[in-house]
Parts: structure tokens; sequence; C-alpha cells
């Protein structure tokens, strides 16, 4: 396939769906996200509105993406990291341990350059799917 680190480079329109399966609310985020350039990383970041449960909210979030060999890791803002995936395979996919929670992660690069990284989530708080699908801005 191919994809590398630059080909995220740009903006999205992202459209996010959330299954909260602990409270049974279902949640929606409309909104864009940017990968811009900051040395040899990609600074993340994604903005938009919020749904959960009825309520509306400004939601935000940024993290940074490099490229490592022939995969991509993605660290929070403080260089903490966060999981590395491998673009070339069938089924790009990665953990996240945050104790006492674990985040796993498949991404599905299959209908490039639309893709969607699907988010599951488990442990004694939580337990939702997060579905999130990119599509060019430009």
């Amino acid at each position: 396939m191919g994809i590398g680190l630059k080909d995220f480079a740009g903006r999205w329109r992202l459209n996010r769906r959330i299954r909260d399966d602990r409270s049974g609310r279902d949640g929606r985020l409309r909104g864009m996200a940017s990968f811009a350039p900051r040395g040899a990383t990609l600074l993340y970041r994604e903005w938009g509105e919020l749904t959960m449960g009825g309520v509306a909210m400004a939601a935000e979030q940024s993290h940074f993406w490099r490229q490592e060999g022939t995969r991509i890791c993605v660290v929070f803002n403080d260089g903490r990291p966060f999981h590395c995936f491998e673009p070339g395979v069938a089924t790009p996919s990665a953990r996240h341990d945050c104790a006492p929670d674990i985040y796993d992660v498949s991404y599905d690069l299959g209908g490039w350059p639309e893709w969607r990284a699907e988010w599951r989530v488990r442990g004694p708080r939580k337990d939702y799917v997060m579905t999130s699908a990119y599509m060019p801005a430009d």
C-alpha cells in the first residue's frame, strides 16, 4: 500500500461515532482534523462539536505523529508514548495500556485517501467503541 507519515499531512473532515455500552449513551463528533509539519513530526489536531447523551459541547485534542522505520508512532503532547502501528499491513492495529483500562485500535486504510480508526476501550469504568472516519477536506 505504501502509506507513510507524509500521506496524512493536510486537513481532513472528521465524523466520529461513540457507542458507550456502560452508560447506554451514544455520541457523535463532527469536525475537522489537521496534520501539520513540526520538524520530523506531524502535529495532529482535531476540533469539532461533540454531542453525547443529547448534550452538545466543543471538543478538541492533539497528539504528535512520527515515522519510526515502517511504523507510525503517536505520542502525547508531553512526549509520553501512546501507540505505534504498521500502516503497510492488512489491518494495522495497536494497544495502549492505561491501567486499569485497555485501549485497542484498528486502522482501515484500504479506501485511501478515506480512512478509519476504531477504538475499543475496556476497563472497570469504561466500555465503549469509538469509530472515526476521515475524508480529505480539500
